[in-house]
């Protein structure tokens, strides 16, 4: 369903209440939005068993969501748009940008995969734990949260699992309480807007007996987060492909996470569809699975830290061989950090009674 906007005193009397942990019904203001996910304890631990049961095997079945029907051909031209002076925030445990100079690349122990139900079927998306004020904000894709198919509301089942592999999650599950976004990918699915950050829970293990294993941000880390930059800065785009491209070839498993390096370009990549008019692209041959993956600028190998600059959000085929070669990601302005700064300050807590 779709959500409706509040008038101006409307939401920030609901961001009052939400602040005070008060659950309720979606809510809107003319940049933001905001819908709950597991919005209770009982809900939560419901959906962690849910993942959990018969030794992970929702887990083990799940595959790459991939909502688009074939690789739009997205047209350039134009520039970014910055609204105003560009701004950082810096990752959990590191006070300043942290350029690599290491030859190797260390993989990021915050990214992960989010866990959902769409349509029936068990699904994934990437994404990252990001810096919050109570460690527990994960970035990924709006059309990783939101269900664009149903008109709005919000994927079934939604939680992240950090460094998962194969059925295992050595750092416990974390279920989505409450989810952040652009209220025009909210309502209009305007993917210029295609970001989201989602409060989660503090982890849940099973592998010896139902046990609360504490924050997302205490156990992995969490990335730091930038706004209003040039667009022509090395990043890496991080994430889990394994969709087929176009024709039918399969060159990822989605078993590991992959990267790719390089500078964005910094021209407007247009799709009609998706409603897209300012994303930014980066070359490479990622498939779905990688969708909702951090975009990180300054990543420090050493470290295993960066600044989240964007998400991939669209997969395109600029040659037409039926072969991706391109993904997008909305340009991260100072809306998005408004949306980001309202989710970094939102508390989830323990799900599991002491």
């Amino acid at each position: 369903m779709k959500h409706s906007l509040l008038s101006l005193g409307g939401a920030a009397l609901a961001t009052s209440l939400l602040a005070a942990g008060l659950s309720g019904t979606a809510q809107a203001n003319p940049d933001w939005a905001t819908d709950k996910l597991a919005d209770s304890n009982a809900s939560a631990l419901s959906v962690a068993r849910f993942w959990a049961a018969s030794n992970y095997v929702a887990l083990k079945k799940a595959t790459a969501y991939a909502p688009e029907a074939a690789a739009p051909r997205l047209s350039s031209g134009g520039g970014y748009s910055p609204d105003g002076r560009p701004g950082t925030i810096a990752p959990t445990g590191s006070e300043r940008p942290t350029p690599s100079l290491a030859k190797n690349v260390n993989l990021p122990k915050t990214i992960g995969k989010v866990f959902f139900v769409a349509n029936g079927r068990f699904k994934w998306c990437s994404a990252t734990s990001i810096q919050s004020r109570y460690r527990n904000l994960v970035a990924t894709a709006a059309h990783c949260v939101y269900d664009t198919a149903s008109n709005g509301q919000t994927l079934d089942k939604w939680v992240f699992v950090p460094g998962y592999y194969q059925g295992k999650t050595p750092w416990g599950i974390y279920v989505g309480k409450q989810a952040w976004t652009h209220y025009d990918f909210d309502v209009y699915e305007d993917y210029d807007k295609d970001y989201a950050f989602v409060t989660v829970y503090n982890g849940i293990g099973f592998d010896r007996g139902l046990k609360d294993v504490g924050r997302l941000g205490d156990n992995v880390g969490g990335q730091g987060f930038t706004w209003n930059q040039s667009t022509g800065k090395p990043v890496y785009a991080f994430g889990y492909p394994q969709a087929p491209h176009p024709d039918g070839n399969k060159p990822y498993s989605g078993v590991t996470p992959k990267y790719l390096y390089g500078k964005p370009s910094g021209k407007v990549y247009v799709s009609a569809a998706e409603k897209v008019e300012e994303h930014v692209g980066l070359k490479g041959a990622f498939t779905p699975g990688a969708d909702g993956g951090p975009w990180l600028t300054q990543y420090s190998s050493s470290r295993r830290l960066g600044y989240v600059n964007g998400v991939t959000s669209l997969f395109g085929d600029q040659d037409q061989n039926n072969r991706y070669d391109l993904i997008t990601s909305p340009y991260f302005d100072g809306e998005t950090a408004d949306i980001y700064k309202k989710a970094a300050n939102v508390w989830s807590g323990s799900i599991v009674r002491k």
